[in-house]
């Protein structure tokens, strides 16, 4: 019986009718991310420039781990005074996978050493920024880590290219595609966040290119 239902799924997976079920489930993060980016990107640059920034998956092995070393490689000199860090949800001292390793390595980043750490309730709430890779999450970090809803982004948000899923995807246990896909759109991500954190606290008619917009 489980073979036959595996075997169900399977042509579903593959279906022309699932599909267009799962772009029509998909349409309203399509729609709402230019919103979305426009609102994430505004609370940063409104916001004080954060001391602590946590980025936040759930196991704290693939998408969190990169996120921070690659934000942390990207910082410029105002910004490298930023303590940045990654935590998880589950599963505390896990090494990162080794398609992950490899995929992180080829981009420039050694995930070798890292292992897993914990989210408490304490970096949650006193980081200045937390960045986290869903609403899920997001969710998670307010009601059960008690923290306060502003300053926490969720990363896909900030992705200057159209989606077709908010949800930074989780590559574990599939082949270093997938991960070149994810670290590629955390890369994207990265960058602007690194690039609203440089303008926050300025006007608009301070924040680079306002000049230049105001003479075209």
């Amino acid at each position: 019986m489980a073979e036959t239902l595996a075997a169900l799924r399977e042509r579903l997976a593959g279906s022309r009718a699932y599909a267009v079920l799962r772009a029509l489930r998909r349409t309203p993060d399509r729609l709402l991310h230019p919103a979305r980016r426009r609102a994430a990107l505004r609370e940063l640059r409104e916001s004080d420039r954060p001391n602590t920034v946590v980025f936040v998956c759930y196991g704290n092995i693939c998408r969190s781990p990169y996120a921070a070393a690659a934000f942390q490689r990207a910082l410029p000199p105002e910004l490298a005074g930023i303590r940045t860090f990654s935590a998880g949800m589950v599963g505390a001292n896990r090494p990162a996978p080794r398609e992950g390793i490899a995929v992180a390595g080829r981009r420039g980043i050694d995930l070798s050493g890292h292992r897993a750490t914990l989210l408490t309730r304490e970096a949650a709430r006193t980081a200045g920024l937390v960045v986290v890779m869903s609403e899920d999450q997001r969710r998670s970090v307010v009601h059960d880590f008690g923290r306060a809803p502003r300053g926490i982004v969720v990363l896909g948000d900030l992705d200057p290219l159209p989606i077709d899923l908010r949800t930074v995807r989780d590559p574990w246990r599939q082949p270093e595609a997938a991960f070149e896909d994810s670290y590629a759109r955390i890369d994207r991500c990265v960058r602007e966040l690194v690039k609203a954190l440089a303008e926050a606290g300025s006007t608009p008619e301070d924040a680079p290119g306002a000049a230049a917009a105001g003479r075209a």
